[in-house]
């Protein structure tokens, strides 16, 4: 966006003129100055024959500069078209600039004039200035105030690295500015702190020191000269703007400041040391220094006013630096946020001189006006007023600011989200480069926790080892953990980790961290027998979206595999670990295939590590009916059928009641009654049957994952019919042995069983096995169930579509709205949902 400096005639503020906020006419940008070389002459004020200047006297009374005998010049005057060195002017030649104009004698807003030397005048003078500079505070237009800003705003290209120079200036600052408290012990107080080290004066600073110390010392002439004169504070404002004319914003500030660092830090050295240093003693009597401190307390209200305002004027002066110091290979100023902020800089840069100028006014009253005046408490509600403005301005660049980090940051996690996609499609030497990109960049952070020593390490301990990233939220629960750790720990045991050593490490999603989540965060670190980050704020943003978009993460645990170079060889390897456990060592998509390729439809891919017994009974070849439910009711009936058939029918049977995906506690009510009137075995432990339907479902997860056929695949059928069943109501899995014979709905089991004697016969002549699966077959053919299944946002992964287990037809889509009052905890990740 191009953006020309205002410039023209400024008239003299109007009085009665009421403040106005800035005009789009002052959107001048931030503009950055190279550094002036060491004895580069700054071009003092030329005389010329056509200056125009505007005067009351024969003597110069505008900027401090070597007088010439024979010119008269004093105020910024009138450019001459012809004359090239100008340096209190715009370099424009077509402007006519006059940034003072003869105050009118009926406007108090007191006139330029030659000071009266060491005459009762002077006080008056300055009560003139203040008080002028109160009426201008009050009627300000800050249009016209800041056109004179705008006017002599000619950047020349240098530029200024000006915070070392504001870090001195702010020391300064911070030592000389003092309490009424301290003001009374001041004179015997010997201050040995060292803030500022000379060390830290390094030779580039030195230079750059020399090269404005002629201009900060024509600022503090200014800055004594017009307060001692009277000069409207406007009007010193827009002289010491000329002296920095060629200066980019932020140097400008800062030049002003350390001006009056000069002044105020002279005045506070001699409050310090006049007791214990005759020199000092006499310069302080001078300036009657010994009544200021004498009558400290009383003047609090003052210092305190004058403290604040300075205490503001440095805010003001870092914020427009931190707004030079925004990256533009990220933020330019056609940005709404960054181009407000530059229309509001001039106003802050005028105000916050207009401060400068102020605050050097009070310091003048002390030392010519003596204490008494300084009881004045309408002086110390000029500085109140003067900070309430710079405030207001603060707040506002504060908050553009904010907006300008905000849009940073996200052109920043961009850019670090397509590194990251990039990076992980590249091959290299090892996994470091990648680890370091998605955890920590930074070499000089630890940034994880060994879960052995409980010490913090590199990320080096990783290099050319197979990593599982275990990726969670901080809901994942102490079962998960559990299966997680045995798994682990097994796993280490295994033979082939000696060949192909691993890592488990948990990277925590946290999305906004509280000081309950973090004492959360800190107890499920706690236990951990593997590494984890050491805090889950070091995972950036990019990484977040990285996890989320690209690795399908939904708050559910997953497991993502890297292999020793960084590649991904299983985006989510914890169904893995559910259905084989160590087994499934090294835990890649390969090794999942060729599990799979082993397994078939059998009682054992149900039960296998879960129960003991029920495996002692699939090598005895029982008959073993796996049933699950809440209807009591339902399931009363089916275990009294079910022990009527086996006693008639002469098979042995064993009955198991494994609960349901959700609902554990009225699950624990259903174990009590089946308990009590003893209708068959079940499994008391509620983490047994959480993990026998995890497995389920991460059986199918895998299925899914590996976009495996529906139709022609018998174990991803089977999986889906226990599952909808489940969520329709009551189920049961007839085996013998390991064989399943019967997979179906308890709507459809209970009917065949109370219905025996319709086909006991051909239990004789078929047996029990075909007898028994023929009948079911029938029953299921006169009716048509549905098939539900619903994947929680939390899945990660869902499926586009999704094949019937009994039709084999396309499934139909609906959304659901699911609220779990069971026991607080987030649903299964199969729920009602959709309908064939």
């Amino acid at each position: 966006m191009d953006t020309k400096a205002v410039t023209g005639p400024v008239q003299k503020p109007n009085a009665t003129t009421p403040a106005q906020q800035p005009s789009q006419a002052s959107n001048v940008l931030l503009q950055a100055t190279p550094l002036l070389q060491p004895g580069q002459q700054l071009g003092p004020l030329q005389p010329t024959s056509n200056l125009g200047s505007v005067q009351q006297t024969s003597n110069p009374a505008g900027t401090y500069q070597q007088p010439n005998p024979q010119t008269n010049y004093g105020a910024v005057q009138q450019p001459n078209p012809q004359t090239k060195q100008v340096p209190f002017q715009p370099s424009n030649q077509q402007t006519s600039l006059v940034p003072y104009q003869q105050p009118n004698p009926q406007t108090n807003l007191g006139a330029w004039q030659r000071p009266t030397p060491l005459s009762k005048l002077a006080p008056n003078a300055t009560h003139q200035l203040i008080r002028g500079d109160r009426s201008m505070l009050m009627m300000s237009d800050d249009n016209a105030l800041v056109s004179h800003i705008l006017g002599s705003h000619t950047p020349d290209g240098r530029d200024v690295d000006v915070k070392p120079l504001l870090r001195l200036v702010e020391d300064i600052l911070r030592r000389a500015t003092l309490t009424p408290e301290s003001l009374l012990t001041t004179g015997s107080q010997t201050y040995l702190d060292s803030g500022f080290d000379d060390k830290t004066h390094h030779t580039s600073f030195l230079a750059m020191l020399e090269a404005l110390s002629y201009t900060i010392d024509r600022i503090a002439c200014e800055l004594a000269y017009k307060a001692l004169g009277g000069t409207d504070a406007h009007q010193t404002t827009v002289a010491i703007c000329n002296m920095v004319s060629h200066y980019g914003w932020d140097a400008k500030l800062v030049l002003a400041l350390a001006a009056f660092g000069l002044n105020y830090g002279e005045f506070w050295l001699l409050a310090q040391i006049y007791s214990t240093n005759q020199l000092a003693k006499a310069m302080a009597i001078l300036k009657q220094v010994p009544g200021i401190i004498e009558h400290a307390v009383p003047l609090k209200p003052r210092f305190d006013a004058l403290n604040d305002l300075i205490r503001t004027i440095l805010e003001v002066t870092w914020c427009v630096i931190e707004f030079k110091d925004l990256p533009s290979i990220y933020i330019t100023t056609d940005v709404p946020a960054l181009a407000s902020a530059m229309i509001h800089i001039p106003t802050a840069v005028y105000w916050t001189i207009r401060s400068i100028v102020a605050c050097a006014s009070q310091i003048s009253s002390f030392t010519n006006m003596g204490y008494e005046f300084a009881f004045s408490t309408s002086e110390a509600w000029e500085l109140s007023t003067l900070t309430h403005k710079l405030k207001t301005i603060l707040e506002h660049l504060k908050k553009k600011m904010e907006e300008c980090i905000r849009y940073i940051e996200e052109r920043m996690d961009v850019e670090s989200y397509q590194m990251l996609v990039e990076l992980f499609k590249m091959i290299h030497i090892d996994n470091m480069r990648v680890l370091k990109a998605l955890i920590c960049p930074r070499d000089d952070v630890l940034a994880l926790v060994d879960g052995t020593t409980k010490k913090r390490v590199n990320l080096d301990v990783l290099r050319r080892k197979n990593v599982l990233l275990l990726i969670s939220s901080l809901d994942i629960t102490q079962d998960e953990l559990s299966i997680l750790e045995q798994s682990y720990n097994e796993s280490r045991l295994h033979e082939m980790r000696l060949q192909s050593p691993y890592e488990i490490v948990w990277i925590p999603i946290v999305d906004q961290l509280t000081d309950v989540k973090q004492r959360h965060f800190e107890v499920l670190q706690a236990p951990m027998t593997w590494y984890s980050v050491y805090h889950p704020s070091i995972i950036s943003k990019a990484s977040v979206k990285f996890i989320r978009e690209e690795w399908h993460f939904r708050n559910k645990p997953i497991l993502v595999v890297l292999d020793h170079q960084g590649r991904v060889v299983s985006p989510n390897a914890i169904h893995m670990m559910w259905i084989w456990g160590s087994h499934a060592f090294p835990f890649t998509t390969l090794r999942e295939e060729a599990l799979w390729r082993e397994e078939a439809w059998r009682l054992e891919l149900l039960v296998d590590g879960i129960d003991a017994t029920i495996l002692n009974w699939i090598k005895e070849g029982k008959y073993i009916f796996l049933y699950g439910g809440d209807d009591m009711e339902w399931i009363r009936k089916f275990t009294k059928e079910a022990k009527a058939v086996a006693a008639a029918t002469r098979i042995p049977l064993e009955m198991v009641y494994v609960g349901k995906a959700t609902k554990r506690e009225q699950v624990k009510r259903v174990i009590a009654n089946i308990e009590q009137e003893k209708l068959s075995t079940c499994w008391q432990d509620s983490a047994t049957i959480w993990f026998f339907w995890t497995r389920l479902e991460g059986m199918l997860f895998s299925k899914i994952q590996l976009g495996k056929d529906e139709e022609h695949d018998l174990v991803m059928q089977q999986i889906k019919r226990v599952l909808s069943f489940d969520r329709e109501g009551s189920w049961a899995v007839l085996s013998r042995g390991s064989s399943v014979l019967v997979n179906e709905h308890g709507n459809i089991l209970w009917p065949a069983l109370f219905e025996y004697e319709q086909w006991k016969e051909k239990v004789a002549l078929e047996g029990f096995d075909i007898a028994f699966q023929n009948y079911v077959a029938a029953l299921r053919g006169n009716s048509h169930p549905c098939s539900r299944f619903e994947f929680s946002n939390y899945a990660g992964k869902i499926p586009e579509n999704m094949k019937c287990p009994e039709c084999h037809h396309y499934m139909e889509k609906y959304t659901t709205f699911l609220c779990c009052h069971d026991e607080g905890i987030v649903p299964s990740l199969l729920a009602l949902a959709t309908n064939n």
